[in-house]
This record gives C-alpha cells, sequence and structure tokens, in this order.
C-alpha cells in the first residue's frame, strides 16, 4: 500500500481521535512526517475535502448525534466540538443540514450526516486477493418480526463498492440519522419480488416497525418485510488491512453451510441482510431459513 495512502490515513485516524480538541494544520503534517502543504495537498487529493472541511463536516455530524441521542444543550454541542460561537454553529449546522439546530434537536428527522470513509479501504480492495485458512465463524439462530425497511435503491449494484458507485456514499450517513430496530443500518440483497424494474439487487436501509409512520427521506422507497428466522453468521474481530478477506471468510462459511444439519432450509424470499463491517466485532451476514417440513419447532 503507497505511503501517502498511509499517510491521510494516519491524519483521518488522528482527527477522529481528536475531534473534540483543536486540530492543527501542522500537526496533522506532525503525523505523517510532511510539510504542512504537501500535507495539505494529499489530503484534499485523497479525500475530496480540504482538512478544515472535513473537520468541520465530522463536527456537525457528530452534533446532530448528540443533539439527537442525549438530548443536549446547543451552546454546550456547539463549544464542545470547536465551535467559536452558538450564532456560527447554528448557521454552519443549517448550512449543512438544512435545519436549525433548535428545529432538529426537537423532531430529529432524517439528514444526511457525513461519513469519513477511510482512504485505506480504496486500496484495500484493489490489493485483495483471498487465501482460504481456517477461520472461526459462530452461527445462530434470531427472528426479526414483520416490519418495514426504509431503503434507497442503486441501478444495477450486487455490492457494496458498486453501490456506491451508482448512488453515491452519503445514503449511509443519512440511514444513521434514522432509528432502527436493530440499533443501526443494514444492507440487504433483495429477491426478485421486493425489486423494481431497472433497480439493484443491493441495497442499503433502516429497518422501523411495521406501523412506523415518519418522515421517509427524498429518493428512498419503503418495503414490507415478513416475520423471518435468520441464521446470523458472525467472523472474528479482524484488523483494518483484513477488512476483505473478513468478508469473504464469513461469505465462504455460508455459501458451504447446509442449513439441514439443525433442521432449517434456505429461505430464498427474505433478504439476505449485510451488517456494516466493524473489525472490533467481526463481519456479520444473515441469511434467512425455515423449519424442514416436519421438524420439530
Amino acid at each position: 500500500m503507497r505511503s501517502q495512502i498511509l499517510a491521510v490515513q494516519k491524519m483521518q485516524d488522528y482527527i477522529e481521535a481528536h475531534l473534540t480538541e483543536d486540530i492543527t494544520l501542522a500537526a496533522l503534517a506532525d503525523i505523517c512526517n510532511f510539510s504542512p502543504w504537501y500535507a495539505h495537498r494529499l489530503f484534499r487529493e485523497h479525500t475530496g475535502y480540504a482538512p478544515a472541511e472535513y473537520i468541520r463536516r465530522m463536527r456537525l455530524a457528530k452534533s446532530a448525534l448528540r443533539l439527537k441521542t442525549e438530548h443536549a444543550r446547543i451552546i454546550d454541542v456547539a463549544f464542545d466540538l470547536g465551535f467559536a460561537s452558538v450564532d456560527g454553529y447554528t448557521r454552519a449546522f443549517r448550512k449543512e443540514f438544512g435545519i436549525n439546530p433548535g428545529e432538529y434537536a426537537k423532531n430529529p428527522v432524517p439528514v444526511k450526516l457525513f461519513v469519513a470513509y477511510g482512504v485505506k479501504f480504496k486500496e484495500l480492495r484493489k490489493e485483495f486477493s483471498f487465501v482460504e485458512k481456517a477461520k472461526n465463524v459462530f452461527i445462530q439462530v434470531i427472528h426479526k418480526p414483520r416490519r418495514k425497511v426504509i431503503i434507497k435503491r442503486g441501478i444495477k449494484a450486487d455490492n457494496y463498492f458498486d453501490y456506491c458507485s451508482e448512488v453515491g456514499c452519503d445514503v449511509w450517513g443519512t440511514l444513521l440519522s434514522m432509528d432502527s430496530l436493530c440499533g443501526e443500518p443494514v444492507c440487504l440483497w433483495l429477491p426478485e419480488q421486493y425489486r423494481r424494474p431497472e433497480t439493484s439487487a443491493y441495497v442499503q436501509g433502516a429497518e422501523v416497525a411495521e406501523d412506523f409512520n415518519g418522515v421517509i427521506p427524498e429518493g428512498f422507497d419503503v418495503i414490507t418485510l415478513d416475520e423471518a428466522d435468520y441464521l446470523m453468521f458472525q467472523g472474528e474481530p479482524f484488523e483494518e488491512e483484513e477488512y476483505c478477506d473478513a468478508i469473504f471468510a464469513v461469505q465462504n462459511a455460508m455459501d458451504r453451510y447446509e442449513p439441514s444439519v439443525i433442521g432449517y432450509c434456505w429461505d430464498d424470499l427474505s433478504p439476505r441482510i449485510q451488517l456494516e463491517p466493524r473489525g472490533e466485532r467481526g463481519y456479520i451476514e444473515m441469511r434467512a431459513v425455515h423449519k424442514e417440513r416436519g421438524a420439530q419447532k
């Protein structure tokens, strides 16, 4: 992996770890051993943002989550996240999300939260070459109730990378601003009956209650899924460098697994579900099953 990519990733990691502190270009340059001018240029080249804009958008996204989940005071949020004044914070918040922070705190509608994707992952995908080796994959049966899913459809995508190319990465930020039954957004591979003509099998969405009647973001659809049992496959915790290997190890185990050994059959009429790959918990994917005919409940 190129040294420039690693340098930018170091700057991204530093920003995330020190988001509530004063972050200077000199400090970012120092951690990657480049001049401030060259560090600024590299960061913009590989992230698409100047460091100051990147930091501002990360802080605004963090502030929105605090207003929604912590019911914090606007003045506390503004100063905790490095804004010089409440007025300045309010103007920046409205420009970013189209709503004042006070209005949002009272009624947290879906907004597009900025998601800071690590530049390293783009290179990891290019360098990936799967070498099969022994991996521990934990499997358990879980039940999902009848529910709605607010989804954003793609065009032809059948995987995360193609989906982001088609619809952009802002979708995940919007979903993160929404309350989901499982506590986080989900990615789904939709069976044919849930797809519209000329739309993708792979989508991202948020699971909500069957009686949900809240705000649907513009450009999103709603589908209703019947209750179903799922086999949840969870891999080992992984390092960032093992991102792609971790995904394919679990998917390979799933493809080879025979659910009849525990009295189930695959249910291909329900979507396959993917959770955000997070190294500290391992990669998680779920596939629907139903009891084999004659099997005891």
